[in-house]
């Protein structure tokens, strides 16, 4: 009996995936283009609302010209393909909406380009690719010692055979244009497989996610078991699935940062080549961005990860069983209720009842009782009079305050009067010491300011602090005359002696 019928259903099972309903509908050119014109390599997700607006953009040229195009909106077609596991929504840290594709629709897109791809894959770079893969594997899978020693020394000769021909200035032949091509399709169908391969790791990791939760929420068992049982499946994410798997062995070669620097130097000699001329800009710097999409696939699935486990450590922390049992109690209680009700109600009876509790009309609710205490008198405050300092006198106070004007003018009429001063420097170092203060040089400035004396140089002030310290200042020399000491007097005796 032939075996049709189990690969029709395995042909059915493969219809029946995301990346074959997509590529089955009628509208699949479209949404192919729509994918392909609004994400990239470097534009690997997009807010709602500009997808939206794109789609509707899309729709309006395709009429504009005549083609055929979906009669819904762009937000619906969004909403659609989202549902048909096409587009993924989710929240960035800003709190803003993006679209991104998922697996199945980067594997249509693959499937697409690689149908259109002119140039056939089936090369000596290929084949090259392959049997070095194969010999490689064998190599590790093959237990005998002797064998892979033989492999090992063979490729040992090999290679020192053609590095004794180079140093003996053997000639080097270089690749041609139609190799460096074959080899650079190659590398591109392996490259355009990355993004793909990622975004399943990623979903793999979200799916691992809902399921824990699910099983989580749904655990009647003590909550240290579900505990022990949430660290295991943790520990046992990444291997639990082929995805998961695969990523691990890939993360474990990836992580080398000098392989990446050198992959990367690699790249750049690759593009060095005659060849890399007939390649468009894109292209080349599509080749190039090679290292970073790696990165930020890694960095991706990472992302995702950790997700996983901070999402999870915050419902473990506050997920109250006691509630949830407590809730579940009050639901059983209500159904053994409505099951005795219903032994003697009618077909057509009906029972009324609430969803949600009424309100209270109080005008006033009291946030808290009367504390007898809030209103018992503070303790009485202790006498300290007698550790009280003297207080200080009335002259004091004043060796602490601003300037003596009043005094100053007496003094400074009395020196020029008598013509015992030549400056206002030396009429003020002929005072009394209470009168030498360092602020009395801000009233004598003060006042010469009103009389607009002249000036010539500087000279020394000698103060006197309070504390009987001396200090020097340097002060321009001020030199009053007649008409400027009689003004000072009358400004002592008051306005009516103008």
């Amino acid at each position: 009996m032939s075996d049709i019928a189990g690969e029709l259903a395995r042909v059915r099972e493969a219809f029946d995936k995301p990346t074959l309903r997509l590529l089955d509908r009628k509208w699949a050119p479209f949404v192919l283009a729509v994918f392909k014109s609004s994400f990239s390599r470097e534009r690997r997700s997009v807010s709602c609302e500009a997808l939206h607006t794109q789609v509707d953009a899309y729709l309006a040229d395709l009429r504009s010209i005549g083609l055929d195009a979906p009669e819904k909106t762009g937000r619906a077609l969004c909403v659609q393909w989202m549902n048909d596991l096409w587009l993924y929504r989710e929240i960035s840290d800003a709190g803003e909406e993006h679209y991104s594709l998922t697996s199945h629709a980067l594997e249509a897109l693959l499937l697409v380009d690689g149908l259109a791809r002119d140039r056939a894959l089936i090369s000596e770079s290929r084949l090259t690719t392959i049997v070095d893969t194969v010999r490689h594997r064998a190599t590790e899978a093959n237990p005998d010692r002797e064998e892979r020693v033989r492999r090992l020394d063979q490729q040992i000769h090999e290679l020192s055979s053609e590095r004794d021909r180079l140093s003996d200035g053997g000639d080097i032949e270089p690749a041609s244009n139609e190799q460096m091509h074959e080899g650079y399709a190659n590398l591109i169908n392996l490259i355009q497989q990355l993004p793909s391969d990622f975004k399943r790791v990623e979903e793999s990791v979200a799916a691992m996610h809902r399921q824990i939760v699910n099983d989580f929420r749904g655990e009647e068992r003590p909550i240290s078991e579900v505990l022990d049982d949430y660290l295991a499946k943790t520990d046992a994410l990444m291997s639990s699935t082929a995805e998961g798997r695969a990523f691990e062995g890939a993360f474990t070669l990836l992580r080398n940062d000098a392989l990446l620097q050198g992959l990367k130097a690699d790249l750049e000699t690759i593009l060095l080549h005659p060849f890399a001329l007939e390649l468009s800009r894109t292209e080349r710097r599509s080749f190039m961005s090679t290292v970073t999409l790696i990165r930020k696939g890694i960095d991706d699935v990472l992302t995702q990860r950790k997700g996983l486990t901070t999402t999870l450590r915050e419902h473990i922390v506050n997920h109250d069983v006691v509630k949830d049992r407590e809730l579940e109690r009050v639901l059983r209680d209500v159904n053994r209720e409505l099951a005795t009700w219903m032994q003697t109600a009618g077909p057509r009876s009906t029972v009324t009842a609430e969803l949600m509790p009424g309100t209270l009309d109080v005008e006033h609710l009291h946030e808290r009782f009367y504390d007898p205490v809030a209103h018992r008198a503070p303790p009485a405050l202790a006498d300290v009079s007698g550790a009280a300092p003297a207080a200080p006198s009335l002259d004091a106070l004043r060796q602490q305050g601003g300037p003596l004007l009043q005094e100053l003018r007496d003094a400074l009429v009395a020196a020029f009067g008598t013509g015992e001063a030549a400056s206002i420097g030396s009429a003020f170092n002929g005072l009394d010491a209470s009168l030498r203060r360092p602020v009395e040089i801000l009233g004598l400035l003060q006042l010469a300011a009103q009389l607009s004396p002249g000036t010539a140089g500087l000279e020394r002030f000698e103060t006197v602090r309070p504390d009987g310290s001396v200090r020097f200042f340097e002060v321009p020399r001020l030199i009053l005359t007649d008409d400027d000491t009689a003004a000072l007097a009358a400004q002592n005796l008051g306005s009516e002696n103008d």
